[in-house]
């Protein structure tokens, strides 16, 4: 258990981790469904950015932005690279090899940085419209940890690695139904726990939640058919859009 929270650790944040060397499928599917636990801190940090935000009496936008800032560098910016990354590819061609290879390459075409564009507006707007009242950090990091759950929707079983080396190789396939079961359970939970800390009524928290899964859902379908499998870009890509998803159906008026 310590070497999969070593692992998502790892995955996941800018943590000063000890490697685990050559992790077990079995370490590798437990890292996914301890991967809101494992981001404690950095939920943890963003808190705390709201916190002292609030603290000073920032505007909402300001504060919104801080969130988003302090994420990116919690995380080196690893889930937006992927999310430009897995756009990018998706859009390059029809061919598998090809759009493998946009991915691998790295640099942010149009469709990424209008992907990130897209994304993020709808993060800062949504933690900006975010009722935050005296509760707001613990409502945000609960949303953080909440978005890091849908990780085991993309490393379920029956989804292969894309290709034969990098991050989705290590983690793909790797979730059992169980875990996959446990994730979906804490995504839910998560999302109606900070809906009921920011005083939005419960039930839209679990709304966020089941949107956010079938975001991911069909985020992943799409990927399994247009390049074969899932990588390390599609992970990072499920995490941010489903932080987006939470936050867009958790600010919307009932």
């Amino acid at each position: 258990m310590l070497d999969a929270l070593r692992l998502a650790g790892g995955f996941l944040s800018v943590l000063p981790v000890r490697a685990v060397d050559q992790p077990t499928p079995r370490t590798a599917g437990r890292a996914m469904v301890l991967a809101p636990v494992a981001v404690v801190p950095l939920a943890v940090v963003a808190g705390a950015v709201v916190w002292l935000a609030q603290l000073v009496v920032l505007p909402g936008a300001v504060r919104a932005v801080l969130v988003v800032g302090a994420l990116a560098l919690g995380t080196r910016a690893m889930h937006l690279d992927g999310l430009a990354d897995t756009v990018d590819g998706l859009g390059a061609s029809w061919d598998r090899a090809r759009a493998l290879e946009v991915m691998r390459r790295g640099d942010i075409g149009p469709m990424g940085a209008v992907a990130l564009v897209v994304v993020l507006l709808l993060q800062v707007v949504g933690l900006a419209a975010l009722p935050y009242a005296a509760v707001g950090a613990p409502g945000v990091a609960l949303l953080v940890c909440a978005s890091r759950a849908a990780l085991v929707l993309v490393c379920r079983r029956r989804v292969p690695p894309a290709r034969p080396d990098g991050l989705g190789r290590v983690v793909a396939g790797s979730v059992g139904p169980v875990g996959v079961a446990v994730g979906v359970v804490l995504l839910v939970g998560l999302a109606t726990l900070a809906a009921v800390v920011v005083r939005q009524p419960w039930w839209q928290g679990v709304a966020a939640g089941v949107l956010a899964v079938v975001v991911v859902q069909v985020l992943v379908a799409h990927c399994v058919r247009r390049l074969g499998g899932v990588s390390g870009d599609v992970m990072g890509a499920a995490v941010e859009a489903a932080f987006a998803t939470l936050l867009v159906v958790l600010v919307a008026r009932p």
